[in-house]
């Protein structure tokens, strides 16, 4: 089926962007030994998976729903973290996953023994307690009041008998230079105890497929792990999977005027892209400019009764009309995984589109979906 033909809304993941990518990634555990795997908060498309299988060392989840995921369906290393795991869930948990990281020294106390007597790789997260983040606090794990890692002043070394890895994350959307200063603080604070581990996680938030990334300020850093403490080196990307390789496709349904023009879609910000509230940010929309830029300017919203489901505002060339098509770009990336049917909304389906432009319908959703989340 050709891209116009497919019902809206509609996801479509692109698999040429998405090799590209893994290709990207690849190169970097090539040139440096480094293993890299795939967070499945941001992209957790398991008809992908065959093909980031391919390309990158595993997964990493979030918790057990994600960490069944990884073991089922890609089977390769299978790592998992969590502010505090379940007592009826961590034996599952510990039976699919190789590394077990824990956030403090009380979850390494009550479940550690369990996981080394399972063979299973223990390690710490810490909080280097260095933000570098600009704008988006509410992703800044090293934040005052941050549920994530342990700082200095509560650190245990003698609880460290068994741990054989660290794990730090920090970043969100961010480039190598940050990375290389949090490095610093990790090592000023943490250093003492690595030349006793065998492996660092430098966690996730690494945009290494983005065009301006610093790839060589990466590698360095990892090469300073390895020949300084021997460190093996994980890293953790799910955003880089699937940077720019997604579409949201959507069609006008009607228009309103209220001191702007709007146009309401059948899609939503709230349900299908909840990042646009939450981060906030405005995402890109082919062939459309900045409010005013272009002769015809519209605030586009959803279905929704939230009187803030509200995409953005775009200009364009020419008036929108009932039934015109506009496609969302870089939606592969925290927008399926995080979609919901609030108001009864529908969700989109999803198709692939495959290296030849042709696309695929691979899920459809309908009101049993919906009514089979409630009780």
């Amino acid at each position: 089926m050709r891209i116009e033909e497919l019902p809206t809304p509609c996801f479509v993941v692109d698999e040429a962007a998405i090799e590209k990518n893994l290709k990207i990634l690849n190169g970097v555990m090539q040139r440096t030994g480094a293993k890299i795997i795939l967070a499945q908060k941001a992209f957790s498309m398991t008809t992908m998976y065959p093909l980031i299988g391919e390309y990158l060392s595993g997964t990493t989840a979030s918790g057990l729903f994600e960490a069944r995921l990884g073991y089922e369906e890609m089977g390769k290393e299978n790592h998992v973290f969590a502010p505090a795991y379940r007592e009826d869930e961590i034996d599952e948990i510990i039976s699919i996953c190789d590394h077990i990281i824990f956030n403090s020294f009380s979850q390494l106390e009550k479940f550690k023994d369990k996981a080394l007597a399972a063979g299973k790789k223990v390690g710490l997260r810490v909080n280097p307690e260095c933000s570098t983040q600009v704008g988006h606090e509410i992703y800044d794990p090293c934040s005052t009041g941050s549920r994530f890692g342990t700082k200095l002043e509560d650190f245990r070394p003698e609880l460290l008998d068994g741990v054989s890895g660290l794990h730090f994350h920090t970043l969100c959307q961010q480039n190598s230079d940050d990375l290389a200063t949090t490095l610093q603080a990790f090592e000023a604070k943490f250093g003492k105890w690595l030349p006793q581990m065998d492996w660092v996680n430098f966690g996730g938030g690494h945009h290494i497929t983005r065009d301006d990334y610093d790839i060589a300020t990466l590698e360095a850093c990892i090469k300073r792990m390895q020949d300084l403490y021997g460190l093996e080196v994980y890293l953790e990307p799910g955003e880089a999977v699937a940077l720019n390789a997604g579409y949201l496709i959507a069609s006008v349904l009607d228009f309103h005027k209220n001191g702007i023009d709007i146009a309401i879609l059948d899609t939503s910000a709230t349900c299908h892209m909840p990042d646009v509230l939450e981060m906030p940010y405005r995402p890109p929309l082919i062939g459309s400019g900045q409010p005013d830029e272009k002769p015809f300017t519209y605030r586009l919203g959803g279905q929704t009764c939230l009187t803030g489901d509200v995409i953005g505002d775009y200009s364009f060339d020419e008036p929108l009309q009932c039934g015109d098509r506009l496609v969302f770009g870089d939606m592969a990336i925290y927008s399926m995984v995080k979609t919901n049917t609030f108001n009864g909304m529908p969700l989109p389906a999803i198709a692939v589109q495959s290296k030849d432009g042709s696309c695929q319908i691979v899920r459809q959703f309908g009101y049993q979906d919906f009514k089979l989340r409630l009780a």
